[in-house]
């Protein structure tokens, strides 16, 4: 079974993850050089073969559109977690963890545990069970968009997806959330 295929024109070139799973249908996620595919478990090798001789295209070109974005973006200016002193490391948990307790009295939800870490493609996540992860380099942004992710995460406490009510709990909270989420898009996870 192919767990990892190269596609390449030219210059151009582009590793494919492939996770084989129960699902019904291909899905494919961008990210700059590397894309992930998920596939059925039970497609074949061949039938995987033909869709991305039909799709190579699409994904070079969608590649290289994700590679410019990525390039365009401002860093958030985070200090490396290596060269952090642990009274830096207390400071960027207490800010953080702040807003998550001022948020949450205010929105009305529980949460579990919060963790701080250096993610590479996330901002933050919460998972069924109430626990929040965020990424230290929140610290380093503006407040008004770390308060978003804070925001963001909390309403996954009464709704863990992205529906339309989902975005409604997040805009009694936070009513320029598309603009802040727009101007989260500008910043690179370093």
């Amino acid at each position: 079974m192919i767990q990892e295929i190269k596609l390449q024109q030219g210059d151009s070139s582009v590793t494919l993850h492939i996770i084989r799973s129960a699902r019904k249908s291909i899905g494919l996620e961008v990210r700059g050089e590397d894309v992930l595919l998920r596939i059925p478990a039970r497609l074949s090798d061949r039938n995987l073969k033909q869709f991305l001789e039909e799709k190579k295209q699409w994904i070079l070109e969608k590649s290289a559109q994700m590679q410019e974005r990525q390039e365009e973006r401002e860093t958030t200016g985070a200090v490396s977690p290596a060269e952090l002193s642990a009274e830096e490391i207390e400071a960027i948990k207490e800010k953080i963890a702040s807003r998550v307790r001022h948020y949450s009295r205010v929105m009305g939800v529980t949460v579990g545990r919060i963790t701080i870490r250096n993610q590479r493609t996330r901002w933050g996540s919460c998972s069924v069970k109430g626990n929040l992860n965020f990424n230290y380099q929140l610290y380093y942004l503006p407040e008004e968009l770390l308060d978003y992710v804070v925001v963001h995460e909390l309403a996954h406490r009464r709704h863990m997806d992205h529906s339309a009510e989902f975005w409604a709990e997040v805009g009694k909270y936070c009513p320029d959330y598309k603009k802040r989420r727009e101007k989260l898009k500008e910043y690179k996870l370093a």
